[in-house]
This record gives C-alpha cells, structure tokens and sequence, in this order.
C-alpha cells in the first residue's frame, strides 16, 4: 500500500472488533460505506486474531502488547504515524477524546468526527464545553441519526450546527422478494439493554402455541448468561454479515425491542429490507430505520407475545406488513456516501462539493399549524422540505400562514423572515405558494445576505380558472427579483412578463412517508371516487359553488343510469374530508376521478393525483392533461368523454386482477417519477445550476 498525504485516516474506537466474525455497528457502518467510497483510506484498529479476517483492505492494525493498553496508549501511537506520514484528513467514530487529543497534539489535522451513540453517555462529550470544543475544532461533527444529533445539542443554541449533519446507515435492497419460511429471529447482543431477555421469556410460550414455526438467535454476551432452550429454537454465535442479511430474508418475522435507548436500530432496518415484519420497541432513533415498524406499546414479554401471535395468527396481515417493509428502503447510501466522499478527499473539495450541492434552504409556506394540522397529508410545503431534507440540505420551515393576516400589516412577516435570515443565511428563500415578501425585503435578501428566491405554485396558471388573473399577478409581483419559478401547470400555456427561461414544470410530488397506503389491497365497496375539497381551509363545504366539476360530475351520474356506485365527497351536501378520513373513503373504491378546477389542460393536476396514484387506486385522467406523456396505458386510464370514462370504468371494473395490476403498477411509477426527493431535486437544480442526481422526465 502507498501512503500518501491525500489518505484518509478512518479511526475505529479501541475495543472495537473489526473482523468478519466479531464486529459492531461502527465497524459495519465503516466497511459498508468504504465498499462504494471512491476515496483512499486507511483504516486504523486494534490487531485481530491471527484465525479472523479484517471487514476491509488498507488495514493498519495497532497492537495491544500490554494488558494495559489504554485509549490513550492507542490514539498516540495513530498520531505519531499521522504526523511522519503527513497525513491530515482523519475519520474518527464515537470518540471525542480521541478527537480533543489530536487537535491539540497536531494543529494542521482536519477532523471528521462521527457519533454513532447518544453523546451524552460518552466521554469527552458528556459537559456542554467540550462539545463547544467539538463544534468550534472539528472540520465537520457528523451524526447517525437525528435523535443523536438531538442529544448532542442538548442545552446548545442553534447556533452552533452550521458545521453539523446526518449520515444515516444504510441498506443496498435485494431486487425480488425472498422466499419466507415460519421463522422468527433475534440478533444482537443477547443482554437486557437489547431485549433479548424479554425475547427470552417470550418466545417458548411462543412457539408451543404453534408448532410449525421456528426460532433462530444470532450474537453472544460473555457477561450476562440468559438461558433459553427449546426443540425448535436454535442459539449461534455470530455470523458473517452477509451471512445474516440471507437469513432475515428467510425469516418472516424479526425482534428489536431493545430496552435502553438506541441511536439507530440498524438491526430494524436491515431485516426489514430483507421482507421481515419487524417488531420494535420506542427506542431512541429506531423510529427512523425504516417507516412500517411494529411498535411495542410497552416493551414487556406479554405485549411481545401478543404482538408475535397477530402476525402469525393473521398471514395476510403479515405477508401485507413484509411486502411493505421490501419495497420501502429509506436508506440507500448515496447521498451519505457523497458527504463522507468530500471531506476524504480534502477541505477544498469538500466546501466546493458543500457549496454547490447541499444548501441551506428557508421554506416560507403553510404548513397547516394554523388548522392543527389537518391537512398534512395532502401539504405540499411539507412534501417539498421532507424532499430536500432527505437530499441532504438543510431546511428551516416557517409557516407564514401563522403570522400573516389581511387584518395586520406584512411588515411583520418582512421582519421576522429578515431576523432569522440575518442568523441563518439561508442559501435560498423558498417561497411556498405565496409571494408574500415585500420589495424592500427581498433586496436586501439579495443583495446583503446573497439569497436565491424561488417560487413554487400549487394553484392552476390557466385562464380557465376561476382565479386565473390573482394568480398570474401573484407571480408576476416583484418577477425580477425571483430566481425562479415552478408551477402545476405547463408553462408552455401560458402567457406571462415572467421571463420563460425562469418558469418550470412542477409535478406533484410523493413522500414515502404520507402516500404510504397500498389501497389496491383493500376490499371494495365503491366504483369511482371523487372528492372536492370546496372550504379546505374550514373544513365545510362551501355553498352556491357551481364550477365545471360539479357539472361534470352531474352528467356523469344522468348519463350512468344507476349502474355504478359513486362515492363523491364535497358535493350534494358531503362534506369533505381530511387526513385518515379522507383516505378511508378513497380505500374502498375501485378506481378514482382527477378533476381539477378551471378544466383540463397540459400538465394540470393538483396534490389529488398524488393521493390517489401514490396510495395506489387506478385514475381516470383527461387526455387532454396528457399525463400519457409521463405513464403507460397500464398505469392510468385517459378518457375523451364522459361515455369513453363509463365504458373503460365499466370494462376495468370488471376484471379485478388487471384492475389490481394497474394500480399496483401506478403507484410504482408515479414514485418512480415524481418522488419528492426526485421533485425537489430539480427545483435546486434549476435555481443553483448545479448538476442534476435524477433524470426528469417532464424536463424536455
């Protein structure tokens, strides 16, 4: 191996063991990471047995020779060599200490320090001045979930997290879903903290009650001796990694229920990609492994035991559990890869890469704080910031709909969003279907802060709608100071001052974690569902609204002589409904109607079509929005009348595994397209010209 000043030095803490037979979660985290990593590291641990072998290459080992080898004995050994080999770059996981000691020793090292466990059980980060420290020395404090991020800013203002992010662990998915058999796994450590004594008292009980399933542990723990024994459950020491991600994909269910607090829960996430249902307990950071967890009420052996017994008493509730957790990975490893990739290489790089790629966002929109919230799954604002958090930037939300009232003046607004933007330095002001920013405001933004200002827009620009002439001048208010424009609607209709390199394409986008319904699952009641959401904003249906949906859908039920069943919200007298309701009205359906006020033209849609294909009910589009651009003939269905939609409704209805088929197909396809991370993604795109990650298919 040839040393050079341009390597990495990667840190593994002491009494880590870094082998194939004998690893933690830092070592996993390290080595499934260096897999992809186009950089050149060295990684630095303590000397394995001569029987095992290390999880990577570029291995410098240092040996313990004295029984008394300590952290110190250890971190001043890897300085000496940093220090002759001039190498500054250094990687170092969980400890502070070792962090504290080289930047006082060697004034030229840049540190990454990563914490993996809540810092505040972990020396040198314990006290608030030493993470003062921490924060004011080290290139970057890096994080592996938020709940440890959380922990560490303890009693610290917010000022101190410009140089601080989150770098999750991550799972490479299999493509097809493994073949299951009635097994049940635990592993881990098999200690109390980690539930394996609540497992323990469990799982006899377990599978004497049903004889045809089995049980499988894998781990050890030298100082607690849980015992456990039963014909049909088999104990084993620890396997290769690779090795124990095939047996999750054999294994229907899986058991973390860890009882102390745990900063991830990789455990969870892994075995869930492998199609386990997964049981967990509410542990620290285990509500971010993946979005289907089975949470224990209270981590006891009763509630684990009735917890096991409904997945396996109800095997569609389980394949259902296990096919969701398969096709939702949250945690790939690109974007995380991408961070840790620009620190190695070195700071000049790694602020390039920072600059023009992960910024710093304030997302002015209405967040629904003002109505408790009701309208979360159909908020825009919120699908729009969770997509640019989960690419890696960082994003303040301010709800202005909670500070803004025709009865008080805007100033008040322009004020509070100059304060925070003064502190913040925001990189981009996001104006989330508003303009609400007054001149003065948004040149000083501009010019002293060195702010982008882009907007998005939910509302139709076409002269169809109702409110066609508010919106254009909305938009056209102050249009030489915004950046950049994105719109529902097909900037090719429209006719506007604004400059038309500045207008986008938006489509609706998708979040894994609020279109997370499977509705083609789901026993049906109901042929067609359409809802209007007339008083969104209260809740109750306005009254002497007379648009052209009512219209169409009037025709629809005259002309559809009583041969469908019809469940339509937010017209004759229903009202409309909102969050779980409003799903619970859609599930039972077999197909869906996307109407959009002011009529069907290119591209206009509303947040409806995201409900709808991204919980996975078959819709009937207009061809006239053609979104037949975007999907195939087996994905929705486009009409050009309202006896072309009763025909194919009547056909479609009819032929329950075609009609299953499709829906299935349009929920893949439209996250495959218009998922947020994709969506948001080209809003930075086009407002900072920065290469693009996805390919964008509505970007001709």
């Amino acid at each position: 191996m040839k040393l050079t000043n341009k390597l990495t030095a990667i840190i593994i803490p002491l009494k880590e063991n870094y082998t194939f037979t004998n690893f933690g979660a830092v070592s996993v985290w390290v080595s499934e990471y260096l897999k992809f990593s186009k950089t050149n590291n060295l990684v630095f641990c303590k000397k394995k047995k001569l029987s095992d072998k290390y999880l990577s290459n570029n291995i410098l080992p240092i040996d313990e020779k004295s029984k008394y080898f300590t952290n110190i004995n250890y971190i001043k050994k890897i300085n000496e060599f940093l220090i002759n080999k001039k190498i500054t770059n250094v990687e170092i996981h969980n400890r502070p200490e070792y962090a504290i000691y080289l930047i006082e020793k060697n004034p030229e090292i840049k540190i990454n320090l990563i914490f993996h466990n809540d810092p505040n059980k972990i020396r040198s980060s314990v006290n608030i001045e030493n993470k003062k420290i921490l924060l004011e020395k080290c290139n970057r404090i890096q994080f592996v979930s938020k709940w440890v991020k959380k922990k560490f800013f303890e009693n610290l203002d917010n000022s101190h997290k410009n140089n601080t992010d989150i770098i999750y662990n991550f799972i490479n998915p299999i493509k097809k879903f493994p073949k299951k058999k009635k097994l049940i796994i635990f592993s881990g450590k098999l200690n109390k903290s980690k539930g394996y004594e609540i497992f323990a008292k469990t799982i006899s009980k377990v599978l004497n009650k049903y004889p045809q399933w089995k049980a499988v542990v894998y781990g050890n723990e030298s100082r607690e001796n849980i015992n456990i024994k039963h014909k049909r459950l088999e104990i084993n020491n620890w396997i290769t990694h690779k090795k124990l991600l095939n047996v999750y994909a054999k294994s229907s269910i899986s058991i973390v229920n860890p009882t102390w607090e745990e900063p991830f829960g990789r455990t969870a996430m892994e075995s869930a990609s492998r199609g386990c249902a997964v049981i967990t307990s509410k542990s620290g950071g285990m509500s971010e492994t993946f979005n289907n967890n089975l949470v224990l009420t209270k981590n006891n052996p009763k509630k684990l035991y009735l917890k096991i017994c409904e997945l396996i008493s109800n095997p569609k509730f389980l394949k259902k559990i296990q096919i969701e957790n398969f096709r939702n990975v949250i945690h790939k490893p690109d974007i995380s890869l991408k961070k840790l990739d620009a620190f190695r290489i070195n700071k000049k790089i790694i602020n390039q890469y920072i600059n023009n790629r992960y910024f710093k966002i304030l997302h002015i929109g209405n967040f629904g704080s003002k109505v408790d919230h009701r309208l979360f799954n159909i908020s825009l604002s919120k699908k729009i910031s969770n997509g640019l958090i989960r690419n890696g930037h960082d994003v303040i939300d301010f709800d202005y709909r909670n500070n803004y009232s025709k009865f008080f003046e805007k100033f008040d607004i322009d004020k509070k969003i100059l304060d925070i933007s003064r502190n913040y330095k925001p990189d981009l002001i996001l104006l989330g279907h508003n303009n609400v920013l007054n001149r003065n405001t948004l040149l000083e933004l501009k010019e002293k802060i060195n702010s982008k200002v882009s907007i998005w827009y939910e509302d139709h620009v076409i002269k169809g709608d109702p409110n066609y002439r508010n919106n254009l001048n909305l938009l056209e208010k102050n249009s030489d100071l915004i950046d950049h424009y994105f719109i529902t609607t097909s900037p090719d209709i429209i006719k506007s001052k604004i400059k038309a390199k500045k207008l986008h394409f938006l489509p609706i986008p998708v979040d894994p974690n609020i279109e997370n319904g499977f509705f083609y699952d789901y026993p049906k009641s109901k042929d067609l569902f359409f809802g209007i959401s007339h008083g969104v904003n209260f809740g109750k249906l306005k009254k002497s609204n007379n648009d052209e949906r009512l219209r169409f859908v009037n025709k629809l039920i005259n002309i559809s002589d009583n041969k469908f069943n019809f469940n339509f919200l937010g017209l004759f007298d229903e009202q409309p409904k909102w969050n779980y309701k409003l799903n619970d009205e859609i599930k039972i359906c077999k197909t869906a109607l996307n109407l959009s006020r002011g009529g069907p033209s290119k591209y206009a849609s509303s947040n409806r079509i995201a409900t709808l294909m991204g919980n996975g009910i078959l819709t009937f589009i207009d061809e006239k929005i053609c979104y037949q651009d975007f999907f195939q003939d087996d994905e929705i269905i486009t009409y050009k009348n309202h006896n072309d939609l009763l025909n194919k409704l009547s056909t479609i209805t009819n032929n329950e595994k075609r009609l299953i088929k499709k829906s299935e197909l349009a929920k893949k396809n439209y996250f495959r397209f218009f998922d947020n991370k994709i969506v948001t993604d080209y809003i930075i795109y086009k407002t900072f010209n920065v290469k693009n990650k996805f390919k964008y298919i509505w970007d001709k």
